[in-house]
């Protein structure tokens, strides 16, 4: 019996690792008031219905998330709020309806979450869902095209879909972690705290 591990076995390491020494543990304490801190003036975030200024609003539920179409250049500075909904819905949502099973979503159809905590739920109920599928697919699915979900990247390995996605998480999962960073010391420079 081989000990070598598989190249499916390898693609979930790899996140898993990030996902469980990295991201998770620095997401565990998010406050709502870390959630919605606007960063920058003109911020895309999420909202509750009815107060975007942003060109175009969408989701189904209470809240609403901020975008335009197209994308302005410089695209705007999000919270950490909407970096998590494009994670959750964009990033991991949408590829678990094309490809693993999971009911179709899309940003306008998405309920976005009203608290951190909730938002973490969410994206925790994505993060599952995704690594279960890609284990699912074991090595020949890997192989796999990704079919017309993917648009351009059609005939593409679902092996290039994963890494795509894995780096997708560790992108704006790592944005959010920085954007945690910058509300804790710009807290503490206004209240006169040391750092």
């Amino acid at each position: 019996m081989s000990t070598t591990p598989s190249w499916n076995e390898l693609l979930r390491e790899q996140i898993d690792w990030h996902w469980g020494r990295h991201l998770r543990p620095r997401l565990a304490d998010l406050t709502d008031d870390e959630y919605f801190w606007e960063p920058a003036p003109g911020s895309w975030s999420v909202r509750p219905r009815g107060t975007g200024t942003a060109p175009v609003q969408v989701g189904a539920g209470a809240m609403t998330i901020d975008f335009a179409i197209p994308e302005p250049e410089p695209a705007p500075v999000t919270t950490i709020s909407w970096r998590l909904g494009h994670v959750i819905v964009g990033v991991l949502a949408m590829r678990n309806a094309s490809h693993f099973g999971r009911d179709a979503i899309g940003y306008e159809s998405f309920e976005y979450a009203a608290t951190a905590q909730e938002a973490l739920a969410q994206l925790e109920a994505e993060y599952a869902t995704w690594l279960a599928g890609v284990e699912a697919l074991g090595e020949e699915g890997l192989m796999r095209p990704c079919g017309e979900a993917e648009g351009p990247y059609a005939e593409a390995p679902l092996a290039a879909l994963v890494l795509h996605i894995h780096r997708e998480l560790i992108h704006h999962l790592s944005e959010v972690c920085l954007l945690r960073d910058l509300y804790r010391d710009t807290r503490n420079a206004t209240e006169g705290e040391p750092r």
